[in-house]
């Protein structure tokens, strides 16, 4: 890309990113009441993307293959109990992530 590629393209950047930030708060000001069906949305959406996420991350395990699927299972086991033990999402995240990196790094 050549410099003014390169400009066009971080100015668009900035452009989306500052009309994702700004247009809720346009299209639902604080005044007015939520619209039930944006409501139900963020109710149900977070949990639909992570069963997706889970799917995504499971695809490629072969149970009949390589490690069998054992630091998946041992991961998402731990993701689990660390969920219900401190009800912290990111906590729970980054402990199943970094232990399915020791398992595959070290152990399998």
């Amino acid at each position: 890309m050549n410099v003014t590629e390169q400009i066009i393209t971080i100015l668009m950047v900035v452009l989306g990113t500052m009309v994702t930030r700004f247009l809720p708060f346009l299209v639902f000001p604080s005044g007015k009441p939520t619209p039930k069906y944006i409501q139900y949305l963020g109710k149900v959406l977070p949990a639909a993307v992570f069963g997706l996420l889970v799917v995504y991350c499971l695809k490629g395990v072969n149970i009949f293959a390589g490690s069998h699927g054992i630091p998946e299972l041992i991961s998402i086991l731990l993701v689990v109990l660390l969920h219900l033990w401190k009800r912290q999402m990111l906590f729970s995240i980054a402990g199943g992530t970094i232990c399915y990196m020791i398992l595959v790094q070290v152990v399998f």
